[in-house]
């Protein structure tokens, strides 16, 4: 229970920035040596691809319209790192709990992905851009808390991840209803500015009066 409870969380976490999960996961295993974090994931190539790659989405992340086109690259990247984390807690990759694991793992990856991604649409269309870093400084704080959390108590990081998760899929369908009207909106404006400039047509012609 413990290992798929890392792994939910984990997982969630991937959804939002999987490289600052890659590298949380990192340090804490080199650093403590647990033994449910694989070996591999504390090793030096590990840890400096996954820093370089933070580093890069930690700038991209915080500017408005980047932010969104870094999302949608990273669609299929975060899910699948996030099922690759799932198969390495679980452990051996042809036994059923490694398959369990990359399931779990990569599908809640891939949900928080598309919770994120719909947040940050809403976010863009802010008029000033202070609201991007600031959500997405409050993002990564919450995956450090998470995973560092799940490292130590995994049952209680991955009830915070499931509220979290929860939380997020009810914003987001607050955040698609609200488009959903915003373009409805803007269909009928432009239905009703589209008529001839002299008002609605009836179909008939007014003869001219005769003099």
């Amino acid at each position: 229970m413990e290992s798929l409870a890392l792994t939910f969380s984990s997982g969630w976490a991937s959804g939002i920035n999987a490289y600052l999960v890659v590298l949380v996961l990192g340090v804490v295993q080199r650093t403590t040596g647990a033994e449910e974090i694989p070996d591999v994931l504390g090793t030096w190539p590990v840890l400096t691809a996954a820093g370089v790659m933070f580093a890069i989405e930690f700038v991209a992340d915080k500017v408005p319209y980047i932010d969104s086109t870094w999302d949608s690259i990273s669609t299929v990247i975060r899910p699948t790192i996030g099922a690759v984390i799932g198969v390495l807690l679980a452990g051996e990759a042809d036994s059923l709990g490694a398959a369990v694991g990359g399931v779990v793992g990569g599908t809640s990856a891939l949900i928080s992905h598309l919770i994120k991604a719909s947040e940050r649409l809403a976010v863009n269309s802010s008029p000033e851009p202070v609201s991007n870093s600031v959500v997405s400084v409050a993002e990564d704080g919450v995956v450090l808390g998470v995973v560092w959390l799940a490292t130590q108590y995994p049952l209680a990081a991955a009830g915070i991840a499931a509220v979290l998760l929860v939380a997020g899929l009810v914003l987001m369908y607050f955040v698609v209803r609200a488009v959903r009207g915003g373009w409805r909106r803007l269909t009928r404006r432009g239905r009703r500015g589209s008529g001839p400039p002299g008002g609605p047509s009836d179909g008939t012609t007014k003869p001219y009066p005769v003099q």
